[in-house]
């Protein structure tokens, strides 16, 4: 008796977790959109886009060196768990004259893993205030013209987040200083929305057959 119990609690269990999960993702996991069709980074920076591409958009500002900790928060919580994804990518909206700042940023991050999807682009500081209003949230940028908040758009350039957050009610977006919020509000966000983009691929593709 005693083994059949501990059978059931090593493989069955964790068999109906993953199923009950799994479940929940394809019936209940839509991220809800919180403002729709943002103002796409291509308006600013031709050789970027929101569309067809899943992005973590960031603003950290004129004072790289200070954000350091939220850049090397973000990068080992979210962007190791989820670059090898083909359509995931980091942008970062950065003021123009940081880009000697950034350097040094890529190179430290580049001991750690592959950067090649964090993406920098320069811009105007007006450029940066239009872009960050654009996403309608409750937040505001600093003087320096970062936020310790980074945003999730969809391939739609939508901004997605909670609409019920049990701390925050509205969520617009994920606090870099926090590793808690990033590994407990953030990852599970960003899978979600990965998991919807894929029971769509295979919903297309089935009635292509």
């Amino acid at each position: 008796m005693k083994k059949t119990f501990v059978l059931v609690v090593l493989f069955v269990l964790p068999i109906v977790a993953y199923l009950f999960f799994a479940s929940g993702v394809n019936n209940f996991g839509r991220l809800p959109t919180l403002t729709e069709d943002i103002l796409d980074i291509n308006s600013l920076a031709p050789e970027e886009t929101f569309k067809d591409k899943i992005t973590i958009l960031g603003f950290l500002g004129s004072d790289v060196t200070n954000k350091k900790g939220n850049a090397f928060n973000l990068n080992q919580k979210i962007y190791k768990r989820f670059y090898e994804f083909r359509d995931f990518q980091m942008i970062m909206a950065m003021p123009k004259g940081t880009e000697a700042g950034v350097e040094e940023l890529k190179t430290e991050l580049s001991g750690f893993t592959d950067i090649s999807k964090w993406r920098f682009v320069f811009l105007e500081k007006e450029q940066i205030n239009a872009l960050f209003s654009a996403l309608k949230t409750d937040l505001k940028l600093e003087d320096d013209l970062s936020t310790p908040y980074v945003f999730i758009v969809d391939k739609k350039g939508n901004l997605r987040g909670r609409k019920k957050d049990e701390d925050e009610g509205l969520k617009y977006g994920f606090n870099t200083s926090s590793v808690a919020d990033l590994n407990n509000k953030m990852e599970d966000d960003v899978k979600i929305i990965l998991a919807e983009y894929r029971l769509a691929l295979k919903e297309n593709n089935g009635l292509q057959e």
